[in-house]
């Protein structure tokens, strides 16, 4: 082949898990198209990076990034998008170096709109090269306007995929010997198939991927707990691949302030929630979204938060400092919390959830379960999660990544569970 049919590309892709399955779509597409990922000694003809704005460190992620690459690949055609770009266009393509910035709206052509010349395949995903669980984006777009929240600015209104396409794109995906499926979106609870009449709810996506050959494991992203309804709730708690784990957003403890952050819902709904899953399934666990500092959170506000986080015991908490995002709401807001503040509490989040997710972890020592083997952690070590999102450690020298493994948990560590090959 010539160096021409084997040009080189890189592609990092910063933030959501929907913006990891469309980086994945941009390498797709490169292969498909004699493109080759550049090794990490090598210079590449393309550099794609799809950044992200939901804080002023996920800004400055981006940029740093940006200027990494070209520093990298001084002969690149440095290619930005995503919501950074999408928010700040002049800023990013005042950067040294940045060929074209392309906005999310045309994000899903942007490879002919560098290369008008040549033909790319559809903007899907086939594979997930650095992951044994595959992200399928299946909806893009909120409508929820969060006080705090640029994103509905950035990604634009709520749209869905059609059925029809998700389920082409999981079965690529299961014939590529992928055993585990993660549905991603922005607000993944606005899922219609892209129908009005009627819409086809998320229940029922569920239900059809679980029915689906060769797939093994089933998870539903990032959700807020109002979304999570009966239907919903049965299709996972029932299904035959479901897994009892799922991404439930708080973002607060305190009424007052999930009132001001215009969220849909109370910690008693989120309770509520929790509860009912539970209840059904004495195993399932929960992780979670908080952010801590909002304007005019009180010591009571924050002491509330840390009581839900007790009430839940989350296997993962993903703690955010409030940042301010211009053109939303929370932006205007009186009372801000001090930095040193948001400091402190950051770090008693981060520790009680530390924690917690130790006793969580605790509670199943003993216990038989299965993993699926994710990467190499360390000499003659392999690290996974149970169908549940336990992490856990295998001492083997032969287990590969993606293999599904019966373990016994014989031992509980900072890092996560122990596990014995049965």
């Amino acid at each position: 082949m010539t160096h021409q049919e084997r040009q080189k590309y890189r592609v990092v892709s910063l933030g959501c898990r929907t913006n990891q399955y469309e980086g994945q779509a941009f390498q797709d597409q490169l292969e498909a198209s004699g493109f080759s990922l550049a090794s990490q000694n090598e210079a590449a003809d393309i550099c794609i990076v799809n950044t992200c704005t939901v804080t002023e460190q996920a800004d400055s992620a981006s940029r740093h990034e940006i200027k990494k690459l070209k520093k990298e690949n001084p002969n690149s055609k440095i290619i930005v998008t995503g919501c950074f770009a999408e928010n700040h266009p002049e800023d990013a393509a005042s950067i040294a170096g940045v060929d074209k910035v392309v906005s999310n709206k045309d994000k899903e052509n942007l490879l002919s709109l560098v290369y008008p010349e040549k033909e790319f395949p559809e903007f899907s995903v086939k594979r997930f090269n650095a992951n044994t669980r595959a992200f399928v984006k299946v909806q893009d777009g909120c409508n929820s306007f969060c006080s705090y929240c640029i994103i509905p600015y950035v990604r634009g209104r709520s749209r869905s995929r059609s059925l029809d396409d998700i389920l082409k794109e999981i079965q690529d995906l299961i014939d590529n010997g992928f055993k585990e499926i993660v549905l991603t979106g922005i607000n993944i609870g606005d899922f219609d198939g892209g129908s009005e009449n009627p819409p086809v709810r998320l229940a029922e996506l569920v239900r059809k991927v679980d029915s689906m050959e060769g797939i093994h494991r089933i998870r539903v992203s990032s959700i807020d707990p109002d979304e999570v309804d009966e239907d919903l709730a049965d299709a996972i708690l029932n299904g035959k691949k479901t897994c009892h784990s799922m991404h439930v957003v708080l973002q607060s403890g305190s009424n007052v302030i999930l009132k001001r952050m215009n969220r849909k819902y109370t910690r008693q709904i989120f309770f509520k929630t929790v509860d009912f899953l539970r209840s059904e399934s004495p195993d399932f666990t929960f992780t979670t979204d908080i952010i801590v500092g909002f304007p005019g959170e009180t010591e009571i506000d924050h002491l509330d938060t840390l009581s839900a986080m007790r009430e839940v015991r989350f296997a993962k908490v993903h703690m955010f400092p409030y940042s301010d995002r211009e053109r939303t709401k929370a932006s205007s807001m009186p009372n801000k919390v001090s930095p040193s503040i948001i400091s402190r509490r950051k770090q008693e989040v981060l520790r009680l959830s530390e924690k917690l997710s130790f006793e969580l972890r605790e509670s199943f020592l003993g216990r038989e379960m299965t993993v699926l083997t994710e990467k190499r952690e360390g000499q003659g070590k392999i690290e996974g999660h149970t169908e549940n999102f336990l992490n856990v450690l295998i001492q083997s020298d032969t287990l590969k990544p993606n293999e599904i493994v019966r373990v016994k948990l014989i031992e509980n560590t900072p890092a996560g569970l122990i596990g014995e090959l049965l």
